[in-house]
């Protein structure tokens, strides 16, 4: 499978597994900043799903990429504040408003989808950035705000409130700040990361499908997780997910090339494709595992009644 060496080789295949791993980057290092604040936020997923619808439509509408983010990035802010209503104020169990949230986007884009366009598949052709990365200003956008937030949770008043928030919410109201307001920021903010990486998604497919978060929002999760809520952490390994993803893409590319040629796949070949469907998990997992684990769970994590 020379082809494929040549191909893990080439700036395409780097260019590539970037363009992979903006939305992950961008959903888990939202997930890492609200997780931080003592909000369970298995949102993610809605978040990045109704990113990529707002930004499609708003692009569809303007004829604009950047109104095209900002519609992302707001839909998304859009579903935390309901999170935030929902899990952090009225005390509802954070976890199945979290599972309310992304079934409800699943069904409520079909339904938007419908209402604007007459289709529950797909949005019309937008405005978009494609296949570009280094030129798109979503990737620039995405790289400075996952780097403001890895080193504004470390190093400025702000940062350190949202980790007392969700490790000491008694101490920092003691100092007299609101527990309530610094967890809304922290949603906020996090909800905007998610939703510029779901107007990732759309932008670079000129469109919103259906479900085209595909689990994302989950999986960014486990990432944040199993990185101990390290923002920097937690966007490095969002970059070798990005890698493993394009090299499994590769992977099925070079079987599929071979078969077109007629050259029937051997029977290492054929396990090597079927692996490649699971690749990523198995790898990010193993990675994470490995990592030492110096980071623990935020003590108030969905502890609603501490934002009080």
């Amino acid at each position: 499978m020379s082809g494929l060496v040549e191909a893990v080789l080439s700036t395409a295949f780097v260019t590539q597994a970037v363009r992979v791993a903006v939305p992950y980057a961008c959903a888990a290092t939202g997930g890492a900043i609200t997780e931080r604040s003592g909000v369970i936020d298995l949102a993610i997923e809605a978040k990045l799903l109704f990113g990529a619808f707002g930004a499609a439509v708003v692009a569809h509408a303007t004829g604009s990429v950047w109104a095209g983010l900002v519609g992302g990035m707001t839909a998304g802010v859009a579903v935390a504040m309901v999170q935030l209503v929902l899990g952090a104020l009225i005390a509802a169990d954070q976890v199945v408003v979290g599972v309310a949230l992304n079934l409800g986007a699943y069904g409520l884009t079909r339904y938007l989808l419908q209402v604007l366009y007459g289709s529950s598949a797909n949005s019309p052709q937008t405005v978009g950035v494609g296949s570009a990365v280094w030129t798109s200003p979503v990737f620039w956008l995405a790289a400075a705000a996952v780097t403001a937030v890895a080193w504004a949770l470390t190093r400025t008043a702000p940062g350190l409130r949202i980790r007392a928030a969700g490790d000491r919410p008694a101490a920092l109201a003691a100092a007299g700040v609101s527990v309530a307001r610094t967890r809304a920021v922290a949603l906020a903010v996090g909800g905007a990361l998610a939703g510029l990486g779901g107007a990732q998604l759309a932008l670079a497919n000129h469109g919103f499908s259906a479900e085209m978060s595909n689990g994302r929002g989950y999986l960014a999760l486990a990432i944040v997780i199993l990185g101990g809520w390290r923002p920097a952490v937690v966007a490095i390994t969002c970059l070798g997910l990005g890698l493993v993803e394009a090299f499994a893409y590769q992977v099925q590319l070079e079987l599929q090339t071979r078969a077109a040629a007629g050259h029937g796949p051997s029977d290492l070949e054929q396990l090597t494709g079927m692996l490649a469907h699971v690749l990523p998990y198995l790898l990010t997992l193993a990675f994470l595992a490995l990592l030492p684990q110096r980071a623990r769970t935020p003590r108030a994590l969905g502890r609603a009644d501490d934002a009080l």
